[in-house]
């Protein structure tokens, strides 16, 4: 049987940058094994199978990595917006349109729009409040980085876990230089799941260039060596800062550089919005771009 595919790339307006995706807009008879061989086959950091609704929202979807089915990603719900959106599965975009995808983790909100330039824009509204879950010592998350542990900063929050529908360890640093240097240390990857249960590292600084976060995220266990673009991660990094600023109540935007390290440079777009000392929203936008489109036979 042959099922139609569009591959995108994600938070950005040029092809050949941002983070891969490859959207199967009509999955209806593909098997779980089936979905995650088609994930492997085409290798990007993950790939999407969309389904009629069950519970009349807009569509159903999975995602899958080359190595397990994910419940909630960022980038993944953004391209698939913009490739149902871009051939026009939502109608006419002049004014905006509003769709809910329903996934493992909840139900994922998704503005599409056009911008001045008449480009299809898309921010997704995180599935799960911010959940903030273990500390992590820094001796062992720079070992794990291969930096030292002078290198890490506690100022703000030491290596953290948190998340907004699936978990990652965040871990801040001083500077771009230091950031750049990082490299992931297999063995004692393995060390800090066994005593975290999370695998996703991402690493990041602040104020950069024109850029309020300059991001790296590193998933090798699931096949991700290094991602160029985490929309699920930064999700909940800006939520997790934004609970951790002092004021109670703060509205704020949030320019983010992820992937300039693996040649595939991605800008996301966040938003959070803190009531009475606690995160009430956190929103990930961004642009996406069509690259090819084809049939795999199954």
């Amino acid at each position: 049987m042959e099922y139609q595919y569009f591959i995108c790339d994600v938070f950005t307006k040029y092809k050949f940058s941002g983070n891969q995706l490859v959207v199967f807009p009509n999955a209806q008879g593909l098997s779980d094994w089936q979905m995650q061989s088609i994930a492997k086959e085409f290798n990007f950091s993950e790939a999407t199978f969309v389904f009629p609704s069950e519970h009349g929202n807009t569509r159903k979807v999975r995602i899958y990595t080359p190595t397990i089915e994910v419940p909630f990603a960022g980038h993944p719900n953004i391209g698939t917006a913009f490739a149902l959106a871009n051939q026009g599965m939502f109608g006419d975009l002049n004014d905006g349109v509003n769709i809910v995808f329903e996934e493992q983790a909840g139900r994922v909100p998704i503005k599409i729009q056009k911008d001045d330039s008449g480009d299809i824009w898309c921010e997704l509204g995180a599935p799960e409040a911010l959940s903030i879950g273990v500390a992590v010592n820094k001796e062992l998350v720079g070992s794990v980085v291969s930096l030292n542990e002078s290198e890490i900063l506690t100022t703000t929050h030491p290596p953290q876990v948190a998340s907004v529908g699936l978990p990652f360890l965040f871990v801040e640093l001083p500077s771009d230089p230091v950031l750049k240097k990082a490299r992931i240390n297999m063995p004692l990857l393995e060390d800090l799941l066994e005593e975290t249960n999370v695998s996703y590292i991402h690493l990041y600084c602040r104020d950069v260039d024109e850029f309020d976060i300059k991001a790296r995220m590193f998933a090798p266990l699931d096949g991700v060596f290094e991602d160029p673009a985490t929309g699920s991660a930064n999700c909940a990094l800006v939520a997790l800062l934004t609970q951790l600023d002092p004021h109670d109540d703060l509205e704020k935007d949030w320019l983010i550089s992820q992937g300039t390290e693996v040649g595939r440079p991605s800008i996301l777009s966040g938003r959070t919005l803190k009531v009475e000392g606690k995160v009430s929203g956190v929103w990930i936008g961004g642009h996406s771009v069509l690259v090819s489109e084809g049939t795999l036979n199954v």
